[in-house]
């Protein structure tokens, strides 16, 4: 069993920044993939960003490539998701989400059904 609980999120105005994190527990955070997801209202779950469970290989969506950087602290049971230049279309609840690295496909990293584990969200708003 892997918990995961978000934090960070909150009201941000366009081009700020904001830092969310994933606090993990109960098993080794080593052993899992992680991926961040965001779903804004009247629309579908998206993938944001992925991190291999060492941190060695990393996935953006392009609508985020360049603005979002995905980390990880493994010694703190931790994963990061760093967002600068923030615009309106980013408001949405983010998620994080975890699966054992031997179960994950990485050429499937955008698909939420691949994910095991999942977080309660955090709401992320970017307006004026």
């Amino acid at each position: 069993q892997l918990q995961l609980v978000e934090s960070g999120g909150g009201l941000v105005q366009p081009g700020g920044s904001l830092r969310l994190s994933c606090v993990t527990s109960g098993d080794r955070l080593d052993y899992y993939y992680i991926g961040w997801f965001r779903q804004a209202p009247g629309k579908e779950r998206e993938a944001v960003a992925s991190i291999s469970s060492t941190g060695g290989s990393t996935n953006y969506a392009d609508s985020v490539k360049g603005r979002f950087t995905i980390s990880r602290d493994n010694a703190k049971n931790t994963v990061y998701l760093r967002m600068k230049s923030l615009k309106p279309e980013d408001t949405a609840v983010y998620y994080c989400a975890g699966d054992f690295r031997e179960n994950m496909f990485a050429n499937l990293w955008y698909v939420p059904d691949e994910y095991s584990y999942w977080g309660q969200g955090t709401q992320v708003t970017v307006s004026s």
